[in-house]
């Protein structure tokens, strides 16, 4: 998944990002909050962490923008702890949660998943396509019983196919999600890392969950 963090501390950037990306999350941080409007409007962000004072613009303000412009994705405030009234104020003004300061970085990547299943209509933290699971929390794939063994970039790509069954996701879109940088259409990278997907999950299979919808790009869905 891919998540902005705009933060104008540093320090607290730098926490919250090297914690995400070691959940295997792609990340991006902004300090200001003129550029995290931008930035929202314009790039496919998954979901956002927003801390309420910010240079530029304050968060409330982006918050209240986005949503006038209706992106609806999930948006997790950090507020100072005892404010009460920055959390209704963020809350009334289409945050999804909020998280005071000091937090422990396991509470904030359990709420940002909670936001995330969500949004994707998933009440618990495992996601499933026929006999194949993939737990989020344990980050632990299997198929029927067997355990599959993947990479972090692995499991990125295959929580991206398994989110969304039956949506074919472009090649593009699979390089801003799971590497965070855009496609280049001289590079095999997306079809290397499907192919070793599939080697893991698919071959000896019978069933064959993971799809190559030509001149498009691919998808995960149920055998027929």
């Amino acid at each position: 998944m891919r998540i902005l963090i705009v933060e104008d501390e540093e320090k607290i950037a730098a926490f919250i990002r090297k914690g995400l990306e070691e959940q295997g999350f792609v990340v991006d941080t902004l300090t200001r909050g003129d550029e995290a409007l931008l930035a929202l409007a314009n790039q496919p962000y998954d979901a956002a962490v927003l801390d309420v004072f910010l240079p530029g613009r304050d968060g409330l303000s982006v918050l209240r923008a986005v949503r006038r412009r209706g992106i609806h994705l999930p948006v997790l405030l950090l507020t100072a702890r005892g404010e009460i009234y920055e959390r209704v104020e963020g809350l009334e003004s289409g945050a999804d949660d909020y998280l005071p300061k000091p937090f422990a970085m396991e509470e904030l990547v359990a709420r940002l998943r909670a936001l995330l299943r969500r949004a994707a209509g998933v009440g618990l933290s495992l996601y499933q396509v026929d006999d194949l699971t993939l737990n989020l929390v344990s980050r632990v794939a299997t198929r029927g019983e067997r355990r599959i063994e993947l990479t972090g970039r692995e499991f990125s790509l295959l929580e991206l196919l398994m989110r969304s069954p039956g949506k074919v996701f472009t090649r593009t879109e699979i390089c801003e999600h799971v590497w965070n940088f855009h496609f280049d259409p001289g590079t095999n990278l997306v079809d290397v890392y499907i192919q070793k997907l599939r080697k893991k999950i698919d071959e000896g299979q019978d069933r064959k969950l993971i799809q190559t919808v030509r001149g498009i790009g691919y998808r995960i869905e149920e055998s027929s």
